[in-house]
């Protein structure tokens, strides 16, 4: 029952067309997101955004994506446990997830899902608990990472909108690095700047920023952008 499938959205463009010119910049996304340091090895990488709608999870799905493409075993944890979204794109159940594991319900092997994407395996968000900023700044939870950098090469957090609750700021210090994603047709420069303060505060090391669904369209896609965070 856990792992039947369900009708997945079609936002997964790096599977679903790999030769569209979206594709080709999740690849390049990538590539910036390995050669951003020479210092610091990123294994766990955190997706967020400043305000809700503006592509975080599609972004972190097809980034998954792509780094699973590239040969590496990639985990993705949907850490929005409060508007769950990546068991809809990958066509999964949400039935056990993160809040069952943090809670100590379910053990990892029942937690991870394979999809249909050799080397990408899913944690959903699992069902709504009362109190998902507490489970996420819970010692289980940086002892559930520790857990499972032993089994996967990168692991990528979808979590909540900086500027709605505190919950991506709570485990910006449990990664290895931060990309906020801006949509160019929705986002205020201001609502950007006071996500990027409040990150800094909680000691995030923000790589850069992904701004999607600019103008500029080739092939009739969306055209996604890596920029530095001192261009923000």
């Amino acid at each position: 029952m856990f792992n039947k499938k369900r009708e997945p959205i079609n936002q997964l463009e790096i599977i679903n067309r790999p030769k569209s010119v979206v594709s080709e910049q999740f690849r390049t996304l990538r590539t910036n997101i390995q050669f951003t340091s020479a210092d610091v090895d990123i294994q766990r990488l955190l997706i967020t955004s400043s305000e809700q709608a503006e592509g975080k999870s599609t972004v972190a799905a097809n980034l998954a994506a792509s780094f699973a493409q590239a040969g590496h075993r990639t985990l993705l944890i949907d850490a929005d446990m409060r508007k769950p979204t990546q068991h809809k794109i990958f066509g999964k159940l949400n039935v056990k997830g993160l809040s069952n594991l943090i809670a100590g319900q379910i053990d990892i092997n029942s937690a991870v899902q394979e999809t249909d994407q050799e080397n990408l395996y899913l944690i959903s968000a699992g069902p709504v608990p009362p109190n998902p900023a507490e489970l996420l700044a819970s010692t289980s939870m940086e002892q559930l990472l520790e857990q499972l950098d032993q089994s996967f090469g990168i692991i990528l957090l979808d979590t909540p909108p900086v500027l709605a609750v505190t919950d991506a700021k709570v485990l910006s210090h449990l990664v290895d690095g931060t990309l906020l994603v801006v949509n160019s047709k929705k986002t205020h420069r201001e609502k950007v700047i006071d996500a990027k303060n409040e990150l800094e505060k909680s000691t995030a090391r923000i790589l850069g920023v992904v701004i999607n669904d600019l103008d500029k369209k080739e092939d009739g896609d969306y055209y996604y952008y890596y920029g530095e965070k001192e261009r923000v």
